[in-house]
Formats: C-alpha cells, sequence, structure tokens
C-alpha cells in the first residue's frame, strides 16, 4: 500500500506543476516586455536618432514601432480599448519620418507592454482560439506573432547598441 501511494503521487506531481498555454503566454509577455524595456533603457538618450544605415528606422522609431504594433494587436485580440498614447507617438504614427526621444519611447513601451500585460490575461479561452478580423489567425497566433514580432525587433536594437559600444542587457526567457 505504501508503494502504491508513492507511485501515485510521484506519477502526480508533473500535472500539479504544470501550466495552461494561457498562463505561458501571460508569463513570457511579461518577461519580453521587461526585458524590452530594459534595452530601450540602455542606450543613451542622445543616440536615439542613430540608425545604422539610411534604410533603417532610427533606434526611437524602432521602438516606438514595437510598442504601436503590439498595442494594435493587443486591442484587436482582446477587444479592450487602446490606451491614450503621449502626442509624439501620434504625431509619429502619422509621419513616421519623426525622431522619437528616449523618454517619449520609455514611456509608450511601459504604456503598452503593461496594457497587453492586462489585455492577454483577460483575453477568455473563446477569444484565443477564435479567428481574429478578417486574419487566418486565431487570436493565440496574432498574439504569438506579436511576441515574435518584438523579439525580432528588440534583437535588432541590440545590434544599435553594440554599434554604439552599449552592451545590451542580459538576455532573459
Amino acid at each position: 500500500m505504501k508503494h502504491t501511494l508513492f507511485t501515485l503521487v510521484a506519477l502526480a506531481l508533473p500535472a500539479f506543476s504544470q501550466t495552461t498555454v494561457k498562463d505561458a503566454l501571460v508569463k513570457h509577455w511579461k518577461v519580453t516586455g521587461e526585458f524590452t524595456l530594459e534595452v530601450a533603457k540602455a542606450m543613451p538618450a542622445e543616440n536615439y536618432a542613430f540608425r545604422p544605415v539610411p534604410e533603417e528606422m532610427t533606434f526611437g522609431q524602432l521602438m516606438a514601432h514595437i510598442g504601436a504594433a503590439d498595442v494594435g494587436t493587443c486591442a484587436v485580440v482582446s477587444g479592450l480599448p487602446r490606451p491614450e498614447e503621449p502626442s509624439k507617438i501620434a504625431a509619429w504614427r502619422k509621419d513616421q519620418k519623426l525622431d522619437i526621444d528616449r523618454d517619449t519611447a520609455v514611456e509608450y513601451l511601459t504604456t503598452a507592454f503593461s496594457f497587453c500585460n492586462k489585455a492577454i490575461e483577460s483575453t477568455s479561452w473563446e477569444k484565443l482560439d477564435a479567428k481574429v478580423g478578417n486574419s487566418q489567425l486565431t487570436g493565440f497566433e496574432r498574439f504569438w506573432s506579436y511576441f515574435t514580432h518584438t523579439a525580432h525587433h528588440r534583437g535588432q536594437a541590440e545590434v544599435y547598441l553594440r554599434l554604439k559600444g552599449v552592451k545590451p542587457p542580459e538576455y532573459v526567457f
């Protein structure tokens, strides 16, 4: 009997420690937001207008692009209204040639990731499984694609940092 009870407990332990896909999504969006903010803060303010080649966005524009893309996706999937954006971000969304300074970028990314964390936590399983708008993507796929989009551009931003002699923050996942 003692052996059987031990075996049942041992077999049940992994089930108790497992998380759902949504739990993992919530957890990793929080981590990606925190890490992206660290990357944004690592670039000195005077280098926010830096671009490695003329075809690339400036570092500030890149940070604004990450925030705007994430806010858009999180609003569309969750159905929550977009948060107010700083006036400089609103102007940049109309004319993406405008530069974005460090304070504006950090403020906007903070708002964007806070909003996305709330949006993802509040999104029902039904919305995660449903197609979003005219897209063939489900809500989950849309969140996941923009999680990946953020990682792609954050990696690009880390190259910008290195080109300016700044060591990027230590990667976390």
